[in-house]
């Protein structure tokens, strides 16, 4: 990212959104929009409330640290974080303290680039941990939600072994969907279920230099974009001789300005006075338990890729296209079992349909267009129909309208024209209508070959079979 040693740790925080209620509270762990709806006396912080621990959470915790290669605990048990705060009533956060013993210690992951190329991050530790409320700064109040305190949270640490933003994305990308794929979490950043902490310094050699952390980037764009601003910022203070305005800080990614902004110093660390949480009893994590959650771990991610690369003979990019939302691969699937052939949906699903959903930031499963009626469309044109351009066309028309692809086919009259005599009177009458163009083309000008099939297409409005028309027209043409 420039002439400079960029160096960069991600903490990354996920909801677990799919457990039936709450880490410590049996409130229901739903996201909704009516704010303080899905609460519990220990969620506000009464006096004398007790904390449950939610045994799903504590499993799908077990899971990630298995996943990322971590040493699982021998025993489990929780910490109390001390702070106030208005969004932790309780005035402390039930969490894991590392090195202490957490849900995953020490681990590593391998994420594979664009390129093919791969590269390791070393995982610190993975540990679960109580969300704390909503709290939303208007012009001159503050307001709460109280509907995500005590949600399940599972914070992830990695070493500082990133160097580039891309390197950053393409690893968070990849836990998201391990976390969808694992029926974690939906991860969705849109519900306020991911986000992140980045730590980041530059330096001339190995060494790491003044880090810098940014706090709750909200979007994978914006950790990109805040990377490499402040990979800017403090490069050029460094090229100024400035290097030592560089402060050990927190600061913000602000979207409107697309710059980070200082919050507060960094220097000495908080002492939240962490101890055991006394309502919590240390629990051991037995080697059955574990070996029955390795069993659990469904297909992940590349092991899927790699499926669709073998049996589908899909290229690296299109699988990991495919691959990279649990929704997007679920779509392909359906679309494969409703008996599409792999490589057309493939080249539908990564141009036309992801194109359309993000354009009009829309998810794939609220999609009208769904497998169902995308086969519709792609069998239609397999069995010549109708031809490549209207099923591009017809998709379009479902999606405006809202309507059944059949029936738009019958209003439209959509028929690719695919009889002998009718493709040979348009040619007929097109060669007639350019004598010029067909002595060009004996002459040599063989580009006049696509200017002939264009005038034939033109005339029968896109529906003539192109495969027809060129075998046909290569015929007219000798005996001209």
């Amino acid at each position: 990212m420039g002439k400079y040693n960029v160096t960069i740790g991600l903490e990354m925080h996920c909801e677990v959104s799919k457990t039936a209620s709450k880490v410590f509270s049996n409130a229901k762990n739903e996201y909704t929009d009516i704010a303080n709806s899905n609460i519990s006396p220990y969620d506000m912080g009464f006096p004398g409330v007790l904390p449950v621990v939610n045994k799903e959470a504590v499993r799908m915790s077990l899971m990630m640290g298995e996943i990322l290669n971590c040493h699982p605990p021998k025993y489990m048990y929780f910490e109390r974080k001390n702070y106030y705060y208005p969004d932790m009533p309780k005035n402390y956060q039930i969490t894991q303290n590392p090195p202490e013993e957490c849900a995953g210690m020490g681990g590593y992951i391998d994420i594979e680039r664009e390129d093919g190329s791969t590269f390791r991050v070393d995982i610190d530790n993975i540990h679960l941990e109580e969300d704390s409320a909503r709290m939303t700064h208007l012009y001159d109040t503050s307001i709460i939600d109280y509907n995500r305190a005590a949600v399940p949270l599972l914070e992830l640490v990695t070493g500082p072994c990133l160097h580039s933003a891309e390197d950053a994305v393409a690893f968070l990308e990849y836990i998201r969907a391990i976390y969808q794929y694992c029926g974690i979490s939906e991860a969705d950043s849109k519900k306020g279920q991911v986000r992140c902490d980045v730590n980041i310094s530059i330096s001339e050699d190995d060494t790491l230099g003044t880090k810098v952390e940014m706090k709750n980037v909200n979007s994978f764009s914006g950790v990109h974009d805040a990377i490499v601003y402040e990979v800017k910022r403090q490069s050029e203070l460094k090229d100024a001789g400035r290097y030592d305005e560089v402060e050990q800080e927190t600061r913000r990614w602000d979207e409107e300005t697309g710059t980070t902004i200082r919050m507060r110093s960094k220097v000495d660390a908080i002492d939240y006075k962490y101890f055991v949480e006394p309502n919590i009893p240390k629990f051991k994590i037995t080697e059955e338990w574990l070996e029955k959650i390795r069993k659990s771990i469904p297909e992940l991610p590349y092991e899927r890729k790699a499926k669709y690369m073998t049996n589908y003979s899909l290229s690296a990019y299109d699988a990991g296209i495919l691959i990279k939302d649990i929704n997007i691969a679920s779509y392909f699937e359906n679309c494969i079992n409703l008996g599409c052939d792999p490589k057309i949906v493939a080249n539908w699903i990564t141009g036309n349909i992801l194109g359309y959903v993000y354009k009009n930031d829309i998810e794939i499963q609220n999609l009208f267009v769904t497998p169902e009626r995308l086969t519709i469309i792609l069998s239609s044109m397999a069995k010549g129909d109708i031809s490549s351009k209207q099923a591009k066309e017809l998709f379009s028309m479902v999606l405006e309208r809202e309507e059944e692809p059949k029936e738009i086919m019958k209003k439209e009259g959509m028929q690719q024209i695919s009889d002998d005599t009718t493709i040979t009177s348009v040619i007929i009458e097109v060669l007639d209508e350019n004598k010029e163009q067909i002595t060009d083309y004996k002459n040599g000008k063989t580009n006049m070959f696509d200017y002939f099939v264009g005038q034939v297409m033109k005339k029968t409005r896109g529906q003539a079979n192109p495969v027809k028309v060129k075998e046909i027209l290569t015929n007219e043409l000798a005996n001209r």
